[in-house]
């Protein structure tokens, strides 16, 4: 009884559906890896570095090409980028590679320009990982008074073979979470 127990059990784990996506994704086909970027040592030398080495990579304005190579550097080869998308039935989550990233966004950032700058920041680490949440801002060129977007970055990292990589980073907009709480925001 106990066995058939622990067999039922993991057929229903095995089989148990998806709450991320509804709709089944279908597997990619397999890649051919590619040869990682070798960071800068300034950018991975710290959290402070690599956040504002993050942060200064997508940045830039109408016209100016970005260095997507220096921003492959700076994340782990497994690195995922998972932004909070606004659907039909709420809000869901889209798991991307820093190339699916790249292919996304990468254009619009060159063409419209488009500055993301951090607020704030909490940090909480133990030995050699750390949770960055990070509050951001973004405008479309440095002068302009207001931003047009804001929201918070949540970035796992890791510190791996005398250096910090970004693992992960999870990110939602104000405009659709709702106002940003006071307590992640800069106090006057």
């Amino acid at each position: 009884m106990r066995y058939s127990l622990c067999l039922v059990t993991s057929l229903l784990v095995g089989f148990a559906p998806s709450f991320q996506d509804p709709v089944p994704t279908p597997t990619p086909p397999p890649t051919v890896a590619k040869v990682q970027p070798s960071a800068k040592a300034e950018d991975v030398a710290s959290i402070d570095a690599i956040v504002a080495a993050l942060y200064a990579v997508i940045s830039g304005p109408a016209g100016q090409q970005r260095d997507f190579d220096r921003m492959r550097s700076l994340f782990h080869p497994d690195a995922r980028l998972v932004p909070m998308l606004k659907g039909p039935t709420g809000m869901r989550t889209r798991v991307l590679t820093i190339d699916d990233y790249v292919l996304r966004s990468g254009p619009m950032l060159e063409r419209d320009g488009f500055f993301e700058q951090e607020i704030y920041r909490t940090v909480e680490q133990f030995g050699d990982f750390a949770h960055v949440w990070s509050t951001y801002e973004a405008r479309r060129a440095l002068a302009d008074a207001k931003p047009f977007m804001r929201g918070i970055n949540s970035m796992q990292l890791v510190r791996q073979d005398g250096r910090w990589h970004v693992l992960q980073i999870l990110w939602e907009q104000e405009v659709d979470a709702g106002p940003i709480p006071t307590k992640y925001l800069p106090t006057k």
